[in-house]
């Protein structure tokens, strides 16, 4: 069972500020969590395998290539104005 004293420590450093009249909600709540970790407690896991994981998918990724779709000089030629080889644009501030 939890105190009112403990819940009060709870409070402060989840830095909540409690009312009297949540205290005690709070408190009988806190204390029926607390019972079915007990009653979890009795559970047999002996033969139960540990989870590595939640599920046994894989992500699937595709490789990452660079193909240019246009070479360089189709792509300049394409652009409407070009300067020493570079695409030429008009300022912006």
């Amino acid at each position: 069972m939890i105190s009112k004293k403990d819940l009060e420590k709870l409070a402060g450093l989840a830095r909540m500020d409690l009312k009297k009249d949540e205290e005690g909600k709070l408190l009988k709540d806190l204390s029926k969590i607390l019972d079915y970790f007990e009653e979890l407690k009795g559970v047999d896991t002996e033969n139960i395998p540990p989870l590595s994981g939640g599920t046994q998918m894989e992500n699937v990724f595709r490789d990452d290539g660079s193909e240019p779709v246009l070479g360089k000089e189709k792509a300049v030629a394409e652009f409407p104005e070009e300067s020493g080889g570079f695409l030429k644009v008009p300022p912006v501030f």
